[in-house]
């Protein structure tokens, strides 16, 4: 069984998304070492949501339970945030509902801003890094495999990467009215990773030109040589943002990079004729880059990732109904390629059974002297008889009646279905033998 823990902007204060962006990378393993049934964990964590997809082993009593409690004590030991705190913040999706949501999540449809490309990435990490943990599991796998070609489907087929925009051009679209001229704007980027990246193609579509680049972590001289930029040294970061029009902050750090002193500290380096007679700055980290005692800096305007969040506009409407319709369609596929692959051990048993009785006919009838045209006949009777029980039994699971079909093998034909399935044979297999 699949169940997904999931706190976003649409549940969650921005105060709590913050919490819960601290070392998320450590939570999927907490939650697969909780109990022998918790099959695997995979981690989403962007800015505005936090979501834990676990698979449970079905027939445990209270196993959405179980998972939901393994969830929420991960997130107590690895951030410090208990389930008191996170009491009315969550929701929990279950079962079949859990791949509508997570093809929706990653196609952008969730987002603060619909149809935003970046969350599509952040979805394929996520599972290579439970991958890397050893924390996935087969139908984890699959529902995030899924969850990628759905959202190239939907992207390719629709408007809504086209109609959707990053959180880093709707910041710079609502910094618009504060900005005459880009071209003459003096810019400081702090940060090096893919939001950096996607800021900088951003600010040069707006005509900006003047872009510097510092770096928490020390990476600002790479960063600065692979897109063309003017890299700022730690020695001189202080004085380049007090003397910048435009401060961007979008690192993963922790704690805040930038605060009221290293304005202090740069007004006080800087030549006055330097100095912006007003500069914003904008905060795309979470955890927050910029310590809120900047709002009180002279002539500067901070605008974050909550204030951001808050003039989002309205969706796309046709666009996102086009998606939507496309969601939908890929999870009732995806639900019932796995009722399909959940008979699998009753059909393949049924096919070992048949064929052992086969095996034993043919072995008879060559004892007999047979030229192969019996055996020939034989084969291909029994590749007849199993067809329609095997299609039935994949039109039964499709109708939720997969237990049906295990009873009626063990009924029928008193076959131990969990001993003679292994190894299972993929559906595909099964469907085409005969």
């Amino acid at each position: 069984m699949l169940l997904c823990v999931t706190a976003s902007h649409k549940t969650a204060s921005f105060e709590l998304l913050e919490r819960l962006s601290v070392h998320p990378d450590r939570v999927a393993p907490i939650i697969a070492g909780h109990d022998e049934c918790v099959q695997g964990a995979v981690v989403v964590a962007t800015c505005n949501r936090f979501e834990a997809y676990v698979e449970m082993d079905e027939p445990v009593t209270a196993a959405g339970a179980v998972g939901v409690e393994a969830t929420l004590l991960a997130i107590e030991s690895a951030m410090g945030v208990s389930p008191a705190e996170l009491e009315g913040s969550y929701d929990v999706v279950v079962g079949d509902d859990v791949a509508r949501h997570l093809f929706a999540v990653a196609s952008g449809l969730e987002s603060v801003v619909v149809g935003e490309g970046e969350i599509a990435g952040q979805v394929r990490r996520a599972l290579t890094e439970a991958r890397e943990q050893g924390t996935t599991s087969t139908e984890l796998e699959r529902l995030f495999q899924r969850a990628s070609e759905t959202q190239r489907g939907i992207k390719n087929a629709t408007a809504i990467g086209r109609a959707g925009r990053s959180l880093v051009r709707l910041a710079l679209e609502m910094a618009d009215s504060r900005v005459t001229d880009w071209s003459t704007l003096r810019v400081v980027l702090v940060g090096t990773g893919s939001y950096a990246a996607a800021t900088v193609a951003a600010l040069r579509d707006r005509g900006a030109d003047d872009i510097r680049v510092a770096s928490p972590s020390g990476r600002e001289a790479l960063f600065a040589a692979r897109h063309a930029l003017r890299p700022v040294p730690s020695t001189h970061f202080a004085e380049a943002v007090a003397s910048a029009d435009l401060v961007i902050t979008c690192t993963s750090a922790e704690h805040p990079v930038l605060s009221a002193a290293d304005f202090a500290e740069g007004a006080a380096i800087a030549d006055a004729a330097e100095l912006p007679a007003r500069r914003l700055v904008i905060d795309l980290g979470l955890p927050r880059n910029v310590d809120h005692d900047v709002s009180g800096v002279p002539d500067t305007d901070l605008l974050d990732l909550e204030t951001i969040r808050l003039h989002a506009p309205l969706e796309e409407l046709q666009a996102t109904d086009d998606a939507r319709r496309l969601v939908a369609d890929a999870a009732a596929r995806f639900v019932v390629s796995g009722e399909r692959r959940s008979v699998t051990p009753a059909v393949v048993a049924l096919r070992s059974h048949v064929g052992a009785v086969l095996e034993t006919e043919i072995a008879r009838a060559r004892a007999r002297g047979d030229d192969g045209t019996t055996e020939q006949a034989l084969r291909h009777l029994a590749g007849v008889l199993m067809h329609t029980p095997t299609v039935r039994a994949h039109e039964l699971a499709e109708q939720g009646r997969a237990d049906d079909v295990f009873a009626a093998v063990s009924a029928l034909f008193n076959i131990d279905v969990q001993e003679l399935a292994t190894p299972v044979a993929a559906p595909d297999d099964v469907a085409s033998a005969g």
